[in-house]
């Protein structure tokens, strides 16, 4: 019987962790996690919960992917959960872990660089192993009359609508009911800097501190890109610098350590 001592679920027979223990716990390639609406037949196996199958929609995120027996770990690190909004169950559970390559996930939103115009279509490099491409009628009120102005080299804030390991990324710059919803060509101005991707998480987190602290200090705009890319925009060159210089520092930082450095 292989079982390791210290990870989650990797015990010896009958032991079967409920869901409060697996959330929050080290998952490793090879781990089964048990959808509710399956029985724990196999004691080596994580176990997402117990008892009826959820009604509300399971999205399978990040460092998962669907098996016949409920969710396959595909990548080391800490199993999250985030549950749906209302009273349905379900929620969304991926794998939180340190990865330097950004892999495109369908609906993740990213800052993408032109590099190409290939007929109707542009080429984006979005930082993963292959450009995404992006048709010019994935804007807001684009025609084939009315082109959008995009040329080499621009910004492109969009989301992924295709994104698997078979097909060819591709983005869209409009939501479901064709808005741009603050998707499109991000402006000339402003600074552009690559971070780490355990830090975008942390950024986008609702109330996150960070944020917060820094819409304190000067009057900004940013971009954030699941891809680990932010683009920043505040009043002066200098003030989008001292941004910069913060956003780059904050992930090892505690909070008593940013407000010295907002207090410089």
């Amino acid at each position: 019987r292989d079982w390791r001592e210290g990870a989650v679920g990797r015990g010896p027979r009958g032991s079967r962790p409920r869901s409060a223990a697996c959330v929050g716990q080290v998952v490793l390639p090879g781990d089964v996690l048990l959808l509710p609406a399956h029985p724990d037949e196999d004691g080596e196996r994580l176990r997402l919960g117990a008892g009826a199958a959820p009604r509300g929609r399971l999205l399978c995120g990040p460092g998962l992917r669907r098996c016949g027996v409920g969710l396959l770990v595909t990548k080391c690190g800490l199993l999250r959960h985030r549950r749906a909004g209302g009273a349905a169950a379900g929620g969304a559970y991926w794998v939180d872990s340190q990865q330097k390559r950004y892999v495109p996930v369908k609906g993740d939103h990213v800052i993408g660089i032109v590099t190409a115009k290939a007929g109707d279509v542009f080429k984006l490099d979005v930082g993963g192993s292959e450009q995404a491409s992006l048709s010019y009628l994935a804007f807001e009120g684009a025609t084939k009359r009315n082109r959008p102005n995009v040329q080499v080299g621009d910004l492109v804030y969009g989301q992924f609508l295709v994104a698997n390991k078979d097909m060819e990324p591709e983005m869209v710059c409009i939501d479901s009911s064709g808005r741009s919803s603050g998707m499109g060509i991000i402006g000339q101005d402003g600074f552009l800097f690559k971070v780490s991707l355990g830090l975008i998480r942390k950024l986008l987190a609702p109330k996150c501190e960070i944020i917060q602290e820094l819409s304190q200090l000067y009057p900004f705009e940013l971009v954030l890109g699941m891809n680990g890319r932010i683009w920043v925009k505040a009043k002066t060159v200098q003030q989008t610098l001292i941004i910069v210089n913060i956003l780059e520092a904050c992930e090892y930082m505690t909070a008593e350590q940013r407000k010295q450095a907002l207090s410089l």
